[in-house]
């Protein structure tokens, strides 16, 4: 069955569940269902370790009966598991309390004429070649320096599926989608001291990860410039996120501008629309609709149209990420955030990484971050880093088990550059992000 049919057959057992759910109670209905086939594929030693196939698929329907939800899946797609499930989310409604925000998303609101934007490549799914592929990395990676001593693993995982999603203001639509990823952690020995790094690729084309080699080499490169780290004493530094971690300080702002967090008051961020939140040459943009890219989509998760929008222009918040719950919470409107945040695109400065790391002067460059230490409430942030020290803007030495703090608030708007060294491989685009100051507790 191709990907057309798929769609077809899953629009039609959507069609029949909302129908199903009206008939029984339900003033308002919306149902999502997926079917997704994928590989995954592990090798430790040249070895393989792991081999997967899936072939699942899932339905859950949201009832309203009035302004009470209820809530169900199943992973049974059997019309008698998907009449079962729809009558326990209307029972479930009956026992929740009325809520003037629940409801579906304004009728108005929906993306009646989705765009293809070529979001799904079929493969094989191939499990010799993803055999392959995963070896192919962990040899280059165990070869590349006689510091290597040992493998963590290589993994090669591929999925490809298809997500309908309707309610019952007539919408029903759906889309196929594809992605696949390859990666590659190896441990490095110099003497006692041991360190272990990685690196990997994700894209939805296959054909457009990069080479299993290259990503062998870099996880070895990786592994090998950590080794032999030094503390740094503890003071108020200059701290550069490298790209490949950076995405990290505006998913904190993602969860600070989110509706949830605004309607619960529970955001360093509240109330501040229209407001300046990020230097005045900062500009966060949001296009859902870029063509193969990770984080695109016709529409949200409620059906609701995804559209172009500039979230930071000159420094200043345009935009709260809203659903129709926290629109209505708020006194306000959807604007197409159920699910999440589509493809945004953090503009630099212009700046290279070598320009930043001169710009950088004497501080901290971070590569790494552990723990939670991140508080949305009052933007508090305190997080164990490794990375390297950086004195006359060249790396001196490799750091490790140190802590970095400051608060959100201040990080935001006391960024002094952000890079052109692009990290494509999550919803969040950015570059290499400099920080004017913050506390580094070393020794």
């Amino acid at each position: 069955m191709n990907v057309e049919q798929q769609i077809a057959e899953l629009s039609q057992r959507i069609d029949d569940v909302i129908q199903l759910a009206l008939k029984g109670g339900a003033t308002q209905a919306e149902a999502s269902i997926s079917k997704v086939q994928g590989i995954s594929v592990g090798t430790r030693l040249r070895e393989v370790e792991t081999l997967e196939y899936t072939n699942d698929g899932a339905l859950g329907i949201t009832v309203y009966c009035g302004k009470r939800k209820g809530s169900a899946s199943t992973a049974d797609l059997s019309q008698q598991a998907l009449q079962q499930t729809v009558e326990k989310a209307i029972q479930i409604a009956r026992y929740t309390s009325e809520d003037e925000c629940a409801g579906l998303a304004d009728a108005e609101m929906l993306e009646r004429k989705p765009l293809d934007l070529g979001l799904y490549f079929a493969d094989p799914l191939d499990p010799g070649r993803a055999i392959e592929l995963a070896i192919e990395a962990e040899s280059a990676a165990l070869d590349a320096d006689s510091r290597i001593i040992n493998s963590d693993g290589a993994s090669y995982s591929g999925n490809q599926g298809v997500r309908v999603y309707g309610n019952s203001n007539q919408f029903i639509a759906g889309y196929p989608s594809s992605r696949y990823s390859l990666s590659c952690v190896v441990i490095g020995q110099d003497g006692e001291e041991m360190q272990r790094d990685y690196s990997y690729d994700v894209s939805r084309d296959p054909s457009k990860l990069a080479a299993a080699a290259q990503i062998g080499r870099e996880a070895a490169e990786f592994t090998v410039a950590h080794l032999n780290p030094r503390k740094v004493p503890t003071g108020k530094y200059p701290v550069l996120f490298h790209s490949s971690v950076a995405a990290g300080i505006f998913g904190h702002m993602v969860s600070a501008i989110s509706g949830g967090s605004l309607y619960r008051k529970s955001t360093f961020l509240l109330d501040h629309l229209g407001k300046q939140i990020l230097p005045d040459w900062c500009q966060v943009n949001e296009r859902p609709h870029i063509v193969g890219a990770l984080a695109s989509s016709p529409y949200d998760a409620e059906g609701v149209q995804t559209r172009d929008m500039d979230i930071i222009k000159d420094g200043v918040l345009q935009h709260y990420l809203l659903t129709s719950y926290s629109g209505r919470k708020l006194g306000m409107q959807t604007n197409g955030h159920a699910g999440g945040i589509h493809n945004w695109q953090i503009g630099s400065t212009g700046e290279d990484y070598q320009a930043l790391l001169k710009k950088l002067g004497t501080g901290l460059v971070v590569t790494e971050l552990m723990g939670q230490g991140v508080n949305i409430v009052n933007g508090d942030y305190s997080r164990g880093a490794a990375g390297f020290w950086v004195e006359n803007g060249v790396i001196q030495y490799p750091v490790a088990e140190i802590t970095i703090a400051g608060n959100l608030r201040d990080m935001l708007l006391n960024m002094q550059g952000i890079g052109t060294d692009l990290d494509i491989r999550s919803s969040i685009v950015t570059g290499s992000v400099l920080i004017e100051s913050m506390q580094v507790a070393g020794h």
